[in-house]
């Protein structure tokens, strides 16, 4: 027993879009001898029934009765845009194809663009007493005069009546009744009626309703109240003197003309007001003038004194610097002559003790740039540089090393072992970081500054060391004779 025997049959016709939809999808049967248009059912007969295709609609409108979404004639569908580049076919009053709309795609609606054969045809030269080039009678004039004032009255008194904030209603316009005769007849059409009278009455406003569009002009404010009274004196006639002082110029600005026009001078003037002041001028000008006038002359006396002055600075100059040449032109010559000048020992001490001065100054403003660059690290190494190996020696400092290239920058002693990763490294219980020691102990700084374990402590030294130190005392002595004899032995008394 299934469900559909135990309710009751259904009163109305059912509908399913998605079954009416696979209906439609389906080929129509071609089995029909006579085709016949579909009809809608005659009025008061259309109860469970829908128009579901335009042809339902019978080049009619929608059915008041049936309460869905209706497009007759697919009126009020949303139109799709079309994505092709074809232009409309348009016809002309004679009903013939416009094939000149082409021709006039891209242009301007204004352009002129001659596409038919008329316009290659000559124009008709119509003659003195032609009718259309006669002037109109008076009646025609009447007659369009009085139709162009009664269409800008109509325009001016809507704008007036608008503005109004209360005004009267407006009177309707007459009824006016229209025939209608439905093109196709039938009781399925037109409620079964042959004809009908539709009566057009134009809908009444509400003369209160306010106005459907914003207003957002501000309202100018009501006049004030009247001025006190003025007791004026008796008129009287106005004289020229009088006239051309109450004359005003126009303002003209001086750096706007956005009309570009051309202001004569004195008009300027006029606007500017300069007229109307009267001109002092202070005493003071012409005490700044004369001061000016004064620091002027005095600065130009000055530039010509420094001139001067700066003039027999140079004469001088030169001719010192002639007699410095005509000197050692005579000492050369006498020198190639063989002369020997007075006071050869004299010279050769100040010449020894200027180039000694000049040396000191050189290096005291070496050391200066030197500090200068780099004060920690610069003064060091330059210092360490110029040591001797005998005092490199003396102060334990480390030797020189050498960039060293290709097998000569690796030890040797690495190379052509049997010991490493692959032999096993070392045996497994022992417990060595390290399997030789850093250092053999056996450098030559060990042995001169650092005593061994079995010799006893005392003031002495071995035959090795004491001969090691005499060679460097013998160094120093041959190093106190240079330059820099002062900074090696304050080095030696530091250290």
């Amino acid at each position: 027993m299934s469900l559909s025997t135990l309710l009751p049959a259904p009163s109305q016709p059912v509908w399913d879009r998605e079954e009416e939809a696979a209906k439609q999808s389906w080929p129509p049967p071609s089995s029909a001898l006579v085709s016949t248009a579909p009809t809608a059912p005659p009025y008061g007969q259309r109860r469970g029934w829908a128009p579901r295709s335009q042809q339902d609609f019978g080049d009619g409108g929608a059915f008041p009765e049936i309460h869905m979404a209706q497009y007759p004639l697919n009126m009020g569908l949303e139109k799709k845009e079309s994505s092709s580049n074809a232009l409309a076919v348009q016809l002309d009053a004679e009903g013939k194809i416009k094939y000149d709309v082409i021709a006039r795609q891209g242009h301007s609606k204004d352009k002129i663009i001659y596409s038919k054969l008329t316009d290659l045809l000559p124009a008709e030269i119509k003659g003195e007493n032609d009718p259309s080039l006669e002037k109109p009678d008076e009646e025609s004039i009447q007659e369009t005069t009085e139709r162009t004032r009664m269409a800008l009255e109509k325009l001016t008194s809507s704008k007036i009546a608008s503005a109004m904030p209360v005004r009267c209603a407006e009177k309707a316009a007459p009824a006016q009744f229209i025939r209608y005769t439905p093109a196709q007849q039938g009781s399925a059409f037109n409620s079964g009626a042959k004809q009908r009278v539709i009566r057009m009455v134009e809908a009444q406003k509400d003369p209160l309703e306010p106005p459907k569009f914003k207003i957002n002009k501000k309202i100018p404010r009501g006049p004030p109240s009247p001025p006190a009274p003025v007791l004026h004196s008796p008129t009287r006639k106005v004289t020229v003197k009088e006239q051309k002082e109450w004359k005003i110029p126009p303002c003209i600005s001086n750096w706007k003309n956005a009309k570009g026009y051309t202001i004569p001078l004195d008009k300027r003037l006029a606007a500017d007001g300069r007229g109307l002041q009267q001109v002092h001028i202070n005493e003071n000008f012409a005490k700044l003038a004369e001061a000016l006038y004064i620091a002027d002359r005095k600065a130009r006396e000055a530039v010509e004194t420094r001139a001067q002055l700066e003039k027999k600075l140079a004469q001088k100059e030169k001719e010192k610097k002639e007699e410095h040449l005509r000197q050692l032109a005579q000492k050369a010559r006498e020198e190639r002559a063989g002369i020997r000048p007075v006071g050869h020992d004299k010279d050769d001490e100040a010449r020894e003790r200027d180039q000694l001065r000049f040396e000191r100054h050189k290096d005291r403003a070496r050391e200066r740039n030197l500090a200068r660059a780099a004060p920690d690290k610069r003064s060091k190494l330059e210092r360490d540089r110029e040591r001797d190996i005998s005092e490199q020696i003396a102060l334990g400092l480390p030797a020189k090393s050498q960039q060293l290239t290709g097998e000569a920058a690796f030890d040797q002693r690495l190379f052509n072992t049997t010991k490493g990763m692959d032999s096993g490294f070392a045996d497994d219980e022992a417990y060595n970081v390290y399997d030789k020691p850093w250092r053999d102990g056996n450098s030559l700084a060990t042995h001169l500054y650092r005593p061994g374990k079995k010799q006893p402590t005392g003031l002495f030294l071995t035959r090795s060391s004491a001969a090691l130190i005499v060679l460097a005392l013998e160094g120093l002595l041959v190093l106190c004779s240079l330059k820099k004899k002062k900074r090696i032995l304050s080095v030696w008394i530091s250290s």
